[in-house]
């Protein structure tokens, strides 16, 4: 449903999986509408889909559902192509669609030679020119990176779409603060990362009409047993180095890494960590348990919970996840 017509429940989305075959691309996002879900999320990763050429078709095949793009690497693009590209969007699906960006993995980044010598310089500059321009405003003068000074898209939507940031260190947080509509924050997103990461946006909170977009790998089942077991392959990375900021805020960090040090691999830390560590990584359990869970990240401060589908079918698992909703009214 569109956010103006939301429901007085935190959002609730879903993502559309990366590796889903491509048959079942709209598919999925038709049913996710279907099942009542707000919003459907794109990622575009290296060597997968692009995040635009996913955001179109979505948006095309659905009629209501907000559709996010989490998320477009600053260096990947030019800001005013990149603004062009989203104000086209934006004019055919007013009030559909978000914008998010962010540094990109550094490893793909590099190895695309793409990554500057100062992230958070360009992420800066490409947040600022790229929100005055779908807002029909000139450019700004010319940065470090980014130059479109004067530059004016003559076709823009009355409903400019938010430009959020997807970025974990508090530097870059703060930057979203500072310039962007809101934040996304990967998997994990538990509420204690929440709470830690809104600490770095300089006062800046989703009172003040910020979005904070959360991710989390999930799984809902009566038996929740089986719901733990198909989620954590979802969390196999998360004891890498990279995912140390979504780590820290939590009561068993250190337990976590230590856990990690000692397993040959990521799946194998995954398939033997606690259950109650799996509980508080991710949105998985009983549909009870899934709704207790999403509550609690609102609360923290998220505005839009999305899950992602874990497990062999994602397509067919939409429907146990739509059950994790709060009864509409």
């Amino acid at each position: 449903m569109p956010e103006s017509d939301a429901p007085t429940r935190g959002r609730v989305g879903v993502m559309l999986p990366r590796d889903l075959p491509v048959r079942d691309v709209l598919p999925y996002a038709r049913r996710a509408e279907e099942l009542g879900f707000d919003q459907v999320w794109v990622v575009e990763d290296l060597g997968w889909r692009g995040g635009l050429a996913q955001a179109g078709p979505v948006l095309a095949s659905t009629t209501s559902i907000t559709v996010g793009i989490g998320i477009m690497p600053a260096g990947a693009r030019n800001v005013c192509f990149a603004a062009m590209e989203l104000a086209t969007l934006a004019q055919l699906y007013p009030g559909r669609l978000i914008a998010g960006i962010g540094h990109g993995m550094p490893g793909w980044m590099r190895q695309a030679g793409a990554w500057p010598a100062s992230p958070l310089t360009l992420i800066k500059e490409y947040t600022t020119a790229l929100r005055l321009l779908l807002r029909g405003e000139p450019g700004p003068a010319g940065g470090r990176y980014v130059h479109c000074e004067g530059v004016v898209l003559t076709e823009t939507s009355d409903t400019v779409p938010p430009v959020i940031l997807g970025v974990r260190g508090p530097k870059s947080q703060a930057v979203a603060g500072e310039v962007a509509d809101g934040l996304l924050l990967a998997e994990p997103a538990a509420p204690a990362y929440i709470t830690s990461s809104l600490r770095h946006l300089g006062g800046v909170s989703a009172t003040s009409g910020l979005q904070v977009v959360t991710y989390d790998a999930a799984a809902i089942d009566d038996d929740e047993d089986a719901a733990l077991a198909r989620v954590r392959d979802g969390l196999s990375a998360i004891g890498d180095p990279d995912w140390a900021d979504h780590i820290d805020p939590l009561p068993f960090a250190a337990q976590l890494r230590e856990h990690r040090a000692a397993c040959a691999d990521g799946r194998r830390f995954a398939q033997t960590m606690p259950a109650a560590w799996v509980r508080g990584l991710s949105i998985a359990g009983t549909p009870d348990q899934a709704r207790e869970a999403i509550k609690a990240r609102h609360a923290a401060g998220a505005t839009s919970v999305v899950l992602t589908p874990t497990g062999p079918d994602a397509l067919a698992s939409l429907d146990s996840l739509a059950r994790a909703l709060d009864p509409r009214p």
